[in-house]
């Protein structure tokens, strides 16, 4: 912990407002209806070799994601994207990752905020892998949370939207200090979900199996492994899967942003052997993300 350089005191410029400021002083009042209401949405992106992958896909989904929670967005989608690419061009990163968030501001302190200023700002930090890379090559563990994903009808579940991953943290610590790396979620039906901040897939028989995502995010990454997968013959199932159902996979892997495709080698009691098909995935989404232009459709 001593290396780690807090958030707060590192250098260089992000997009704030409209323009580019000095990373130190990118600050907002103690009482921001965001901080205290979660009424804030945000993204994850990832720059590769230069260039951010789905940049409008993921500009677009912010802007569903704060339309979802009855914000306004005070820029185009055209504008961010712009945007996004100046907090890169200040950073000057080739590789690295990109948090565009948008938030309630001060004007007012109650559950109701319809006066409160909606605010934007871009930060880009290198950031080389959500999970160590040697015990992602072996694949990770995970336990299974006690938290589940909620129904459609009791929170925003489209939504990227920040007071969802209260249960991720609550989650992913209780995780790690049992010594796992990450938890798996179920759903409020009792399905397997997701992880806490990724999507996950399961292989057998050369065909993957993974959750529909009708009440967790339907991640971008996800619909990239999806049409990445598809492109090269291999037969995927969006599909309600028990929990009993994972005695019978023989591979595991998760996807996301941050996590990439990260392997899984054990949830619970369930064992996992990384292989064949999330060797493929691997090397297929890295190709992909490296690539001038991603060679394949997103599935919806």
């Amino acid at each position: 912990m001593a290396d780690i350089i807090p958030f707060d005191r590192r250098d260089g410029s992000l997009w704030f407002d409209g323009k580019l400021v000095p990373w130190r002083d990118a600050q907002i009042h103690l009482l921001t209806h965001g901080l205290h209401y979660a009424s804030s949405v945000f993204e994850g992106e990832r720059l590769y070799s230069g260039r951010i992958y789905r940049l409008e896909e993921h500009t677009a989904r912010l802007f569903e994601s704060a339309r979802i929670l009855g914000m306004e967005i005070p820029y185009t989608e055209d504008e961010i994207n712009k945007a996004t690419l100046a907090a890169v061009g200040a950073q000057d990163f080739t590789d690295a990752y990109i948090r565009p968030v948008v938030w309630r501001g001060s004007e007012q302190m109650s559950v109701a905020a319809p006066n409160a200023t909606i605010h934007v700002a871009i930060a880009v930090w290198q950031w080389p892998s959500y999970f160590d890379v040697q015990q992602k090559l072996k694949g990770i563990r995970l336990e299974l949370s006690r938290w589940k994903r909620p129904a459609p009808d009791t929170a925003p579940t489209k939504a990227k939207a920040a007071g969802l991953y209260m249960i991720c943290t609550m989650s992913k610590h209780e995780a790690e200090a049992r010594g796992y790396n990450d938890a798996m979620m179920l759903d409020y039906r009792g399905y397997v979900a997701e992880a806490t901040g990724a999507n996950i897939f399961f292989a057998k028989d050369g065909e993957l199996h993974t959750p529909i995502a009708d009440c967790f995010l339907n991640g971008i990454t996800r619909q990239s492994v999806i049409a990445l997968a598809r492109a090269r013959q291999i037969k995927v199932h969006e599909r309600h899967i028990e929990l009993e159902e994972l005695a019978g996979f023989d591979e595991c892997f998760l996807t996301g942003s941050a996590a990439e495709v990260t392997p899984v080698s054990e949830i619970a009691q369930y064992k996992f052997r990384p292989a064949a098909l999330c060797e493929l995935m691997m090397k297929a989404y890295d190709e992909d993300v490296h690539a001038p232009k991603s060679s394949v459709k997103l599935a919806g």
